[in-house]
């Protein structure tokens, strides 16, 4: 029962984290990273105890599921040549140096757990990104690059890391054998997963039931991981590869209903699953510093340091030779895809913030080898892990707005341009459907003229925005329709309510009624 009201409130602490994030206009993972740690040092809070192995399964294959499947596959494949030296090259190379200043200034630190501690400071984090750079009006193809970093680079470090975790817990390692089962991981990953993903998306096709397609979505990720982990292939591959499929081809089969709760779920149990994680290791963080208590603080927080320095600098130096030497050897490469101005590289290099994925790994260390030994320096590991993210995600977080404004970036118009093509061609398709429509017998002559109407304005309407024309009165009318609408909406809210306080109607048909109205108004209406 403990444990139960802990939960209970550390997710009334995740709620009010999150508000005072809204309020204060940050991101917010940087809040919960500082309130775990504040949770860390109250007094009297109890500890828990969590299998890693649990930790691991629980957390992440739903968010590792959750970044790739809304991914956009175009984007992602135009950028995937910076998006793979970012993902493999830099992580190789963060791992390699981190590994080696751990190893040579971290006294007992040993190689195999040098590599396990790279491992898990290696990557960057999807959802830090996103939520960070989501309300930053930057290149689009800067937030492609860094979340599709974010999200490959997940898969290869957590294959490094199963390989190193698994070096320590054995006592040993053959180069010969890494290298087969890395192979066979990442083969095997991918082709479970898009076996995986064919399949949900079939079965999600011929379903048509909102409730069952939800939960057939949240057992998704673990379809992919359990099946491919089983046969030691790469679990997190097989994640990506469902998640990347369903994102593609997955969303013409559901209906409109599952997809607006579909995504009203994911969103919440992403935020949770987060939250979750932050303050769960802020909880244990009293302990693990306990456990280290043959080392002053002043030797924790240098060696905290210098690790977070190696995976900065390394970004630093890594991101300019990959985006310009490929361009300056190829001219073809230079020719199809220009180099970016030095502005946009700077910032690619600078938000390479830490957050879930090396927490969740932290965590799901174990806690003895086969020989029955505790792990080594798993305290350590743990402690170092929690001190990069706090100080990757919390500075660079802040500062990152602060210096997209002082370099002058702003986000590209092809966004705006490809939006307002669709909605152009989405408006005209309808025109079209209701002359056909109106040709036919029992057509209702006054609705067909409404919707004729309505259309023809939202096609003048972005046709505007795409001549860069006289697009401002038709703004200016759009937002007063939207203005219009959402009072229309609110009186009707009221009518319904009124007359299920006089008891008119019932609970039943007014929260049916309620939902219809919700879905209008969150449709946009131009």
């Amino acid at each position: 029962m403990q444990q139960i009201e802990l939960i209970l409130g550390l997710l009334v602490a995740v709620a009010v984290l999150a508000i005072l994030a809204r309020k204060i206009r940050v991101a917010y993972p940087i809040l919960l990273v500082l309130g775990g740690l504040v949770l860390g040092l109250i007094p009297g809070l109890p500890e828990l105890q969590l299998d890693p192995e649990v930790v691991f399964l629980v957390f992440v294959p739903p968010l590792v599921y959750a970044a790739a499947v809304t991914t956009p596959w175009r984007d992602f494949r135009a950028n995937l040549r910076p998006i793979l030296f970012l993902a493999i090259g830099l992580v190789l190379a963060t791992m390699l140096a981190v590994a080696a200043v751990a190893h040579l200034a971290i006294g007992g630190l040993g190689w195999p757990v040098a590599f396990v501690l790279a491992a898990i400071v290696a990557p960057t984090d999807t959802v830090s990104i996103t939520a960070i750079t989501e309300h930053l009006r930057i290149p689009r193809r800067i937030v492609i690059i860094l979340e599709g970093e974010s999200l490959v680079n997940d898969a290869v470090a957590l294959v490094a890391y199963r390989m190193a975790v698994a070096a320590v817990v054995a006592g040993s390692f053959s180069a010969s054998r890494a290298g087969v089962w890395f192979l066979w991981a990442a083969a095997g990953g991918v082709v479970i997963g898009l076996a995986v993903g064919w399949l949900v998306v079939w079965l999600r096709g011929n379903l048509h039931h909102p409730p069952v397609e939800i939960i057939i979505s949240l057992l998704t990720p673990f379809g992919a991981y359990l099946p491919a982990e089983a046969v030691g292939a790469s679990g997190v591959l097989a994640v990506v590869a469902t998640g990347l499929y369903v994102g593609r081809c997955g969303l013409d089969v559901l209906s409109a209903r599952t997809r607006v709760h579909g995504f009203a779920f994911w969103q919440v149990l992403v935020f949770l699953l987060n939250g979750l994680v932050f303050v769960l290791i802020g909880l244990q963080l009293r302990a693990i510093v306990n456990e280290l208590a043959g080392l002053s603080w002043t030797t924790l927080v240098g060696y905290a340091a210098l690790v977070t320095a190696v995976v900065i600098v390394v970004r630093l130096v890594w991101v300019f030779p990959a985006t310009y030497l490929p361009r300056v050897l190829s001219p073809g490469l230079r020719q199809r895809d220009p180099s970016p101005p030095w502005r946009q590289v700077v910032v690619v290099g600078w938000a390479g913030m830490r957050g879930i994925d090396s927490l969740v790994t932290a965590m799901a260390l174990p806690f003895l080898t086969s020989a029955g030994s505790p792990f080594p320096e798993r305290s350590l590991i743990v402690f170092l892990s929690f001190g990069v993210i706090l100080a990757t995600l919390v500075p660079e977080g802040l500062s990152l707005p602060v210096l997209i404004r002082r370099l002058k970036l702003r986000a590209g118009e092809v966004e705006e341009r490809e939006e307002a093509l669709a909605r152009l061609a989405a408006a005209k398709a309808a025109l079209a459907r209701l002359d056909q429509l109106a040709a036919e017998d029992g057509a209702p002559r006054d609705l067909i003229d409404y919707l004729r109407a309505l259309y023809q304005r939202r096609s003048k309407l972005f046709q505007a925005r795409l001549d860069q024309g006289d697009a401002k009165g038709h703004e200016e009318y759009a937002s007063s329709a939207r203005r219009v609408r959402k009072e229309i909406l609110e009186a009707e809210r009221k009518a319904v309510r009124e007359l299920r306080d006089r008891e008119e109607i019932s609970d039943d048909v007014l929260r049916e009624i309620e939902e219809d109205l919700d879905l209008e108004e969150l449709r946009r209406e131009e």
